[in-house]
């Protein structure tokens, strides 16, 4: 590869592109795309291939959240959150460029559907995570749900007259039910799918009557056709591995993600036979759009395509003919594809015999320093696409391991449950588990040079790695982690409070000792090797009183430290944009 002090700006420079999505007439593709140096919107030619810029820096510079086309196809929707802090309003521009506001509500709000004469969003206005109908010629929002745990989707049906989506009405924490109702909200009913504790959840709406779903009753989650008349549900698939719905691409037809071995593949499925096939694609990550249309035709479908060792290239694939048209190729600049470095498909037995999954890359450096990044989430995994910062990371000799700890999605319902009251304990004891592992059985990974980096979950890893395995690392790197689990219930987002915290791990009040327990902040005594933390300070999932709390805590037991407010640190800058950091390095040594 390229001189490896170059390699993280020119890989940050590349351009990128995401959240493709196909109009109603399938001639069109709107995608975000940073060709010229910031994120944009863009309009592809489905046909030709042609990409038009359509925006000059109205829309936001992070493509977190994704854009959808109106009814007609004259508009883009997309989501604005002008203070940095996920509090999106709702944007349109049209196909000559004019931007306007169209929906503006306090909190978090995101756009669920589409209607020909109204916007289905989800909004926290309220408090917590609710559905609100938007007319777009009266400007009028309506409030249509109102519960007390978060309402999730949100689908208007093919006549506008009902609405489907999914939430919890019961005592039962993990429990995820479908329901449909009016479109005025009126008359909800559960369709009770799965069983009390199973999580079922709506993806598309399709006609006669019938919606796609996804279920894991069963562990592995699974597809199923569900009919509203005869309250009958036609499931898909063998439980081999897991599978979750997309969409209908036409009545015969249904479109559902496979994931298996840390890979992702389209699965496409006969809904009269049952039959199903997998997309003709290399073994790694293969996406279709799950927000708007994936269907550029009858035939052809639209399908993001990456592998640890290829960056994302956009295709037109033929259903027919199991061949696939690039839209637009994979951007290398001055690298060439055969100097990236591929990930190793690996298992390992925990500390209580449970197997585990990871991906290992190896940088060739002998002897290597080793980078162990947890992943976020926790209900998150790492799998085989392509990662700037584990490239560049291999680039300067550290070879990289992710671990799927207990928790992970793509292992079934119980592997997710195995976390259930257990933050900070079991899924950590995997990550330690896989590094030993890693050092045990490659001679080459240096055990005096290994580190623990990453961000939000991964950041609160971070710290639990550091505190309660001190032995195993030299250093660490927290960014954006949860430090004090208390703190963070008070302080998050309303659906993040219940949804994630209470969800997991009950409330401070129900379960205190848990919280006080698996809190780094009450640790930190433990610290043994130079910590970097880093945090956004408009953060509203995990707030900057985390870092804030953890760094009293520091001063309180008598380490030192420096901090550097608003400073530009250049691997985070231009890994994940522009922020304020807050910076707490160890200097005891």
């Amino acid at each position: 590869m390229s001189d490896s002090d170059d390699v993280l700006e020119s890989l940050a420079s590349l351009p990128t592109f995401h959240h493709p999505t196909v109009s109603p007439d399938g001639s069109t593709v709107a995608l975000y795309y940073n060709e010229t140096g910031r994120n944009e919107l863009y309009l592809l030619d489905g046909a030709t291939g042609e990409m038009n810029q359509l925006s000059s820096g109205e829309v936001p510079r992070n493509a977190r959240w994704h854009v959808d086309w109106s009814a007609e196809g004259e508009l883009v929707y997309f989501h604005l959150d002008a203070a940095g802090d996920e509090q999106n309003d709702i944007y349109a521009v049209d196909r000559d460029g004019a931007v306007e506001p169209v929906v503006e509500m306090d909190g978090q709000v995101t756009l669920a559907d589409i209607g020909k004469d109204r916007l289905l969003v989800g909004s926290t206005a309220g408090g917590q995570m609710n559905l609100y109908d938007h007319d777009l010629a009266s400007t009028e929002t309506t409030k249509l749900t109102d519960y007390e745990r978060a309402v999730w989707g949100g689908l208007f049906s093919p006549d506008g007259e009902r609405i489907a989506y999914s939430t919890n009405e019961t005592d039962v924490f993990e429990n995820m039910d479908a329901y449909v109702a009016n479109a005025d909200g009126s008359d909800p009913r559960n369709l009770a799918i799965g069983e009390t504790g199973a999580e079922t959840t709506v993806s598309d709406w399709g006609s006669n009557g019938r919606l796609l779903v996804s279920d894991n009753t069963e562990d592995l989650s699974r597809v199923g056709v569900y009919d509203l008349a005869s309250e009958v549900v036609t499931w898909f698939g063998d439980l081999v591995f897991e599978e979750s719905a997309v969409q209908f691409l036409s009545e015969e037809r249904l479109l559902a993600l496979r994931t298996r071995r840390a890979a992702v593949v389209p699965v496409v499925y006969d809904v009269e036979s049952g039959e199903g096939y997998e997309l003709d694609l290399p073994e790694g990550v293969a996406t279709v759009p799950q927000q708007g249309e994936a269907a550029l035709s009858e035939n052809r479908v639209l399908v993001t395509h990456t592998t640890s060792d290829r960056r994302s290239e956009l295709l037109a694939y033929d259903l027919d003919t199991d061949s696939s048209d690039v839209l637009l190729d994979a951007e290398y600049g001055d690298f060439e594809p055969s100097q990236f470095f591929d990930a190793e498909y690996v298992t390992f037995d925990s500390h209580d015999g449970l197997e585990i999954e990871a991906l290992l890359y190896d940088s060739g450096e002998r002897p290597s320093p080793l980078i162990v990044n947890p992943h976020g989430g926790p209900r998150s995994a790492d799998y085989r696409s392509f990662s700037d910062r584990t490239q560049f990371l291999l680039a300067r000799g550290y070879s990289v391991l992710q671990v799927n700890y207990r928790g992970s999605t793509g292992r079934g319902r119980e592997f997710v449950e195995l976390l259930y009251d257990d933050w900070g304990g079991g899924e950590q004891a995997d990550i330690a588990a896989g590094v030993r592992h890693a050092l045990e059985t490659r001679e080459w990974l240096d055990e005096k040079q290994v580190v623990v980096f990453g961000g939000s979950y991964g950041g609160y890893s971070a710290f639990c790695q550091l505190l309660q395995y001190p032995d195993l690392y030299a250093a660490g790197i927290a960014w954006i982690g949860v430090t004090d689990l208390e703190d963070m219930y008070e302080n998050t987002m309303p659906h993040f409070r219940t949804e994630l915290l209470e969800r997991y791990l009950g409330t401070p009040e129900e379960n205190p000792e848990i919280y006080a327990e698996r809190s780094p902040v009450n640790h930190v005594e433990n610290l043994a090797a130079p910590l970097l933390i880093g945090h956004g300070v408009n953060d509203r999932r995990v707030p900057i009183s985390q870092a804030r709390l953890f760094k009293d805590a520091l001063d309180e037991a008598g380490f030192e430290f420096t901090i550097e407010k608003g400073v530009d640190i250049h691997l985070s800058q231009v890994l994940y944009g522009n922020q304020s950091f807050s910076v707490l390095h160890d200097r005891r040594q």
